[in-house]
């Protein structure tokens, strides 16, 4: 585990572009950040580990959430760019939100039954705020689950990611729950032909 990321100073969280986010990503982007291989090992972990039904919240989207293809619920999809976001076809409802600029979601205490993160927690520059804020809107008992792997946009990633390795990144993540969580779990999808693939996860405390 990383020592306690209050001590790093701000310099680890500044970006190679440092441009409005929302000027960033105005532009649609309608491409997947992972390999196909990658795409069905996160969509079979997901189909273990998410509940069969219930509300959750597909934090950063974009137009492919990579959900279990069967019914699972409400999805609602929160991200930078509109018609990203309309094109996908697994979210109920979206609402754009620039987690840079205000970390605080705008949903109620204990409203999700579940919580992803896909290829996106490399750019937050307030990621302990924002982590707090999930635990804040899941139920408890209710998963917080972070997926990535080594490919990025480099000039919106934070310097602390790029200056990491795979295994470091895991570490960050690892950290970046602090309280009010169970027990952090990772786990390394490393095949041969394939993305590489990084899920870390926990569980809102039930107190």
């Amino acid at each position: 585990m990383l020592s306690d990321l209050k001590h790093f100073s701000k310099s680890c969280f500044a970006r190679q572009n440092p441009c409005d986010d929302a000027f960033f990503y105005s532009v649609a982007r309608k491409v997947t950040h992972i390999d196909r291989g990658a795409i069905a090992a996160l969509t079979d972990f997901l189909s273990e580990q998410l509940p069969p039904s219930g509300t959750y919240l597909d934090l950063m989207s974009s137009w492919r959430s990579h959900l279990p293809p069967d019914p699972r619920g409400h999805v609602t999809g929160l991200g930078m760019n509109a018609e990203e976001l309309a094109d996908n076809p697994q979210l109920a409802e979206w609402v754009v939100h620039d987690l840079n600029a205000e970390p605080r979601l705008p949903f109620e205490e204990r409203h999700f039954d579940a919580v992803i993160c896909t290829v996106s927690v490399q750019y937050m520059i307030r990621p302990l705020e924002i982590f707090r804020e999930v635990n804040r809107v899941l139920k408890p008992g209710a998963p917080f689950i972070v997926s990535f792997s080594n490919r990025c946009f480099p000039q919106k990633a934070i310097a602390l990611w790029l200056a990491m390795t795979d295994a470091e990144h895991v570490e960050l993540i690892r950290s970046y729950f602090g309280d009010g969580w169970d027990a952090v779990l990772t786990q390394n999808n490393l095949p041969e032909n394939a993305d590489p693939l990084f899920i870390v996860w926990a569980n809102r405390s039930a107190g």
